[in-house]
């Protein structure tokens, strides 16, 4: 199977790609190296199974060329930097919500349908069952990103109902790992170097967050790449029963 991996210079893109390579798959990396790096891709640059391809989600031909003798896409590049989404709020309008478009588009001009997106558990806002199955209701969204995601989820259920695509969403929790370069922990953890006393954190301070290891993520998005059925979307939460608690002031287990 040759597969595209968008975002596939970051955190998740290079480790989907590093171990779809190693079950034997072909990947074309696509990227516009914004937030991914190179020195990720070390072990693709001269893989006779890869390819590496710098390119923006929104270059609709780059991407039509890049998906020549795919089978699937695997839709990781967007916008995750929540924390400046009402100052900048076209960003996730355009690399979540047009760029997730723009893929689609391409898929189907090129003859590809079969996506995984990652989407993102922020779609539920702030929800009221704990754990939030994938057909709960959905409240009030709470972030751009968020609201950007599931406009992308939204957009893919309609190409698999209009164009008979196959589509995969997965919505992720916080995935740690190698290679995880930046978000809140470590924007908590330069802030506890400054003042060891004090931690903000957005909400009352008594939330609890769900985190995922990065290669547990990866196991199961392998495991679903394969599912996708012509004409059908569905839906899955990627996470775990362990949670952190936060309070104002100090974090523990």
């Amino acid at each position: 199977m040759r597969v595209l991996v968008t975002g596939g210079a970051g955190f998740i893109g290079s480790t989907i790609a590093d171990a779809l390579v190693a079950r034997g798959d072909e990947v074309v990396v696509f990227d516009n190296f914004s937030t991914g790096q190179r020195r990720f891709l070390e072990g693709l640059v001269d893989h006779p199974q890869a390819t590496i391809i710098e390119g923006d989600i929104l270059d609709e031909q780059s991407l039509i060329e890049a998906l020549d003798g795919c089978d699937q896409v695997i839709h990781l590049a967007a916008n995750a930097d929540v924390r400046h989404g009402l100052e900048r709020p076209r960003v996730d309008l355009e690399q979540n919500t047009i760029g997730t478009f723009t893929v689609l588009n391409a898929m189907r001009q090129a003859g590809v349908s079969r996506i995984l997106f990652s989407s993102t558990g922020s779609v539920y806002g702030e929800p009221e069952v704990f754990p939030t199955p994938e057909d709960c209701p959905f409240p009030r969204q709470t972030s751009l990103y968020g609201a950007s995601k599931l406009a992308g989820e939204g957009l893919i259920q309609a190409f698999c109902e209009g164009y008979g695509f196959g589509g995969v969403i997965c919505r992720f929790v916080s995935i740690l790992g190698e290679r995880y370069t930046h978000g809140h922990l470590f924007d908590f953890y330069r802030s506890l170097m400054l003042d060891p006393t004090t931690l903000s954190v957005l909400g009352n301070g008594k939330q609890t967050k769900s985190y995922l290891y990065v290669g547990d993520c990866i196991a199961a998005m392998l495991l679903l790449v394969d599912t996708s059925e012509s004409g059908r979307c569905t839906t899955y939460n990627l996470g775990t029963d362990e949670v952190t608690n936060v309070e104002i002031g100090r974090a523990h287990v």
